[in-house]
């Protein structure tokens, strides 16, 4: 799924990004409302996170532009206060408000209620139970480790792509993350004796892709 994060404050940006990114989300970022008009423009966004005193178009005007012209969810950020600021951007149009400041993880859950991200995932004979945290194959709960569970939804989340081993220690093991690279391998072999070696395939000097025949 697609996230815009249009924000002036960059750090905020940053922070919001890195959580939702290792959710498995694909994420634009913005840092005014022209921008993100723009890039809502030119991808299929699911949902927009938008700071409500953003220069050039504030939040409440790209949300009108936005829900007269998709289905996009809309979450306003903002740190106004008064209960007809919150009245305001609901009758513009937005499905969530948020005052500032906040807390990430409250935000990821919003996000995810919004997007109905809470409902288990199926691809195959794979199933994935994001609230438990769980995943089970042929109704059998999976010995995953951490790392094990959240490469296999990272993998589900982006079914059919190829992911490189950059993309996967970003996303995976975090950005900080200074350690071998070929931990990559080691840990998708695992993964592959647990949930089936023919589902994910190897690209060689590329990547690594979930591919599956629906049943």
């Amino acid at each position: 799924m697609n996230i815009l994060i249009a924000d002036d404050e960059q750090q905020m940006v940053k922070i919001l990004s890195s959580y939702l990114k290792k959710e498995g989300f694909t994420v634009f970022e913005a840092k005014d409302g022209e921008e993100a008009l723009a890039i809502f423009d030119a991808n299929k966004i699911d949902l927009a996170i938008l700071d409500w005193m953003m220069p050039k178009i504030d939040g409440i005007e790209v949300c009108k532009y936005m829900k007269e012209n998709s289905q996009t969810k809309v979450l306003i950020l903002t740190a106004k206060s008064q209960n007809e600021d919150e009245i305001k951007a609901l009758h513009n149009g937005a499905d969530e408000y948020i005052k500032k400041p906040f807390d990430p993880r409250i935000l990821m859950l919003r996000v995810k209620k919004l997007l109905r991200v809470g409902e288990d995932i199926q691809v195959s004979s794979i199933r994935i139970n994001e609230m438990e945290k769980k995943a089970y194959k042929h109704k059998e709960l999976l010995p995953l480790t951490k790392i094990e569970y959240d490469l296999l939804l990272f993998f589900i989340k982006n079914k059919g792509v190829i992911l490189s081993r950059d993309k996967l220690i970003d996303i995976v093991w975090g950005m900080d993350y200074e350690g071998d690279h070929r931990t990559v391998d080691t840990h998708i072999r695992r993964l592959r004796a647990k949930i089936g070696d023919d589902m994910i395939k190897t690209y060689r000097g590329i990547g690594y892709c979930l591919e599956v025949k629906e049943d």
